[in-house]
């Protein structure tokens, strides 16, 4: 099983991305993934990202930090979810990545909390999902890179919360477009809330999968919970799947320490 494992940028010290990369290498990680603010946040930051480029900092892909997604309840807002996507996808093509993660929503509303019915029936939902991600399987196929839905768990979404909720969309992008420019990101920490085995859920999304969230059950850094890693990396190397683990969690302890651990736990459960 040939994956890569890369980190989120924010969990890494240094104050450049050059500093983190030095960081990330010698703790085990070949890859950085950066996180993306809205308000075209990101694609100013294209001076600094070409740099680091240059530099040797390889970064695959890009997962937002806004406070609104695809599936707002906002048609504005909406809208501006589709154009941050657009850019993402754009500057991540040109620094040589892979593609761009997006959730349907978050933080917006949740069915396990009051007031427990939503505005908007599920018809609704997909219907606005997929107007969203047709126009965005076109111009990340023109781009040569991909978007993949993310699923997250109840509480923090409503929407779109297993994977096979996730690759149905995908599928349907593609009936429609004749694209796969659509596809899944499995993440760990959302999946062991929602999924009732996750092995079988990634091997029921199979190639759809283009990325992984590594985090442990309790959100923290692998190594830290009851995560059935070898279990999940299994289903992962029947699927064939041979890309990025990328840790997106939050960290117990300094990262100096607690990061080289985990990367070191991870080898340890892929080689076994």
């Amino acid at each position: 099983m040939s994956v890569k494992l890369s980190c989120q940028e924010q969990l890494l010290p240094g104050d450049s991305l050059e500093a983190k990369w030095e960081f990330a290498t010698g703790a085990g990680f070949e890859g950085i993934e950066l996180r993306a603010r809205g308000d075209g946040h990101f694609a100013a930051r294209l001076p600094e990202l070409r740099a680091a480029a240059r530099a040797g900092v390889v970064m695959a892909t890009v997962c937002p930090e806004t406070d609104h997604f695809i599936g707002d309840f906002d048609a504005g807002r909406r809208r501006d979810a589709v154009e941050q996507l657009r850019s993402q996808l754009s500057v991540i093509a040109e620094l040589g990545g892979t593609g761009v993660l997006t959730p349907a929503s978050w933080g917006m509303f949740s069915l396990r909390l009051p007031p427990f019915t939503p505005p908007r029936q599920p018809t609704e939902d997909r219907k606005v999902l997929l107007e969203a991600l047709l126009e965005l399987a076109a111009h990340a196929a023109a781009e040569g890179v991909w978007l993949a839905v993310e699923p997250i768990n109840r509480y923090e979404d409503f929407m779109v919360n297993r994977l096979e909720e996730a690759a149905g969309l995908a599928d349907e992008v593609e009936r429609e477009t004749g694209l796969d420019s659509v596809r899944v990101c499995a993440d760990l920490f959302h999946m062991n809330i929602e999924e009732d085995d996750l092995a079988a859920a990634i091997r029921a999304a199979g190639p759809r999968i283009a990325h992984v969230h590594v985090d442990d059950t309790n959100r923290l850094q692998p190594g830290t919970g009851h995560m059935d890693f070898a279990g999940v990396f299994a289903a992962l190397r029947e699927i064939g799947y041979d890309d990025w683990l990328t840790f997106e969690c939050r960290l117990r302890g300094e990262p100096e320490e607690a990061l080289p651990a985990s990367t070191r736990f991870l080898s340890r459960v892929l080689q076994g």
